[in-house]
């Protein structure tokens, strides 16, 4: 049942939260050091990609390369981009590195682009805790980084992102990020106790989840957590079983912005901006106004700050704070935030077929 006066410490989410999933996400500083060591375990070679780095994937594992992007920001010496399909890319060349990014090491789109990838004669890393990936890239010779398993897919995002960096560093896309990580997880572990479920009832992240219950959410980001307004969105369909969309400023003001004023005919839609300490000041302004133009219509309206002082700090911190926001509202609402039953329906009928 839907309520905002319960509760959201651990019995009271552990009544609903079957597989734990909210000490998953509280293990995600844990997850980095791990994350960081299974890849140099791994122990790549280093080997230039002029044409840059693809990375192959779907879902939560798909997207440890778009925050990887987003963390290395300007310090991303080539081109570093996502592949979420059932081929690669159509400029991608034997001068592309290619990341086979599969948690379960399943995923039909992942293997077809790891087989396109091969065809291509392009350089190929997976990244994956088993399955049918593991076992041809060791067959074909392709080296694997390990991922931990008994986890979601979307709660590995550690360890896909830090496999995606430490790639991007040996093919010549990127700078070594380990010692970020180390100090990223330190941070981490301090923003743990300040949001999560031991935390005080009105904290940042309770707060927000309280905020968005009985709506339909929409995420806003811009530059660094563009990426991250998309993270959000798909934590809160997939925990908090709810429909919830993202988009990105400025392009949203110039269309978005207008469907607004019949948003109440149709649902409460609230609004949550992603906003970061090194946000272009036009876009600061575009997000002050934005809010202030559909507040009225809004079922309600939040501006979210990332914390810290290096990039992967800044992307991190605000994973954290989506992801306990997403097992709040699942709370909240009284839903179990592990399974994901229509995916699986979905993928037991494409068996099939």
């Amino acid at each position: 049942m839907t309520t905002t006066n319960s509760e959201l410490d651990r019995e009271t989410i552990g009544q609903i939260d079957s597989t734990d999933q909210l000490t998953d996400v509280l293990a995600i500083p844990e997850h980095l050091r791990d994350a960081l060591w299974k890849a140099e375990s791994a122990q790549l070679s280093e080997w230039d990609s002029p044409a840059g780095l693809v990375v192959a994937g779907m879902g939560g594992s798909a997207i440890g390369g778009s925050l990887a992007r987003a963390a290395l920001g300007d310090t991303a010496s080539r081109p570093i981009l996502a592949a979420r399909a059932y081929g690669l890319p159509p400029w991608t060349t034997p001068d592309t590195t290619v990341l086979c990014s599969s948690y379960s090491g399943d995923t039909e789109e992942t293997l077809a682009c790891y087989e396109a990838a091969g065809a291509l004669g392009a350089t190929r890393v997976v990244a994956t805790s088993g399955g049918r990936l593991a076992e041809l890239a060791r067959a074909d010779g392709v080296p694997v980084i390990p991922v931990a398993g008994g986890l979601q897919p979307r709660a590995a995002v550690a360890y896909m992102t830090v496999a995606a960096l430490e790639v991007a560093f040996r093919c010549g896309a990127g700078p070594r990020c380990a010692s970020d990580i180390d100090v990223a997880a330190e941070h981490l572990e301090e923003l743990v106790v300040e949001w999560g479920p031991e935390a005080p009832e009105d904290s940042e992240a309770k707060n927000l989840a309280r905020g968005l219950v009985g709506t339909v959410p929409v995420v806003y980001g811009a530059g660094l957590t563009t990426t991250i307004a998309y993270r959000w969105k798909t934590q809160l369909n997939e925990n908090a079983k709810l429909p919830a969309f993202w988009h990105e400023l400025p392009e949203a003001d110039h269309n978005e912005l207008v469907g607004w004023t019949g948003a109440a005919d149709l649902a409460r839609f609230s609004a949550v901006f992603l906003e970061d300490s090194d946000t272009h000041p036009r876009i600061v302004d575009r997000v002050e106004l934005t809010e202030g133009l559909i507040r009225e219509v809004a079922g309600s309206t939040s501006r979210v700050q990332t914390r810290g002082t290096t990039s992967f700090e800044r992307v991190f911190s605000m994973i954290l704070l989506g992801d306990l926001v997403s097992i709040y509202l699942a709370a909240l609402r009284g839903v179990d935030p592990g399974p994901v039953a229509l995916i699986e329906q979905l993928k037991e009928q494409l068996a099939e077929r």
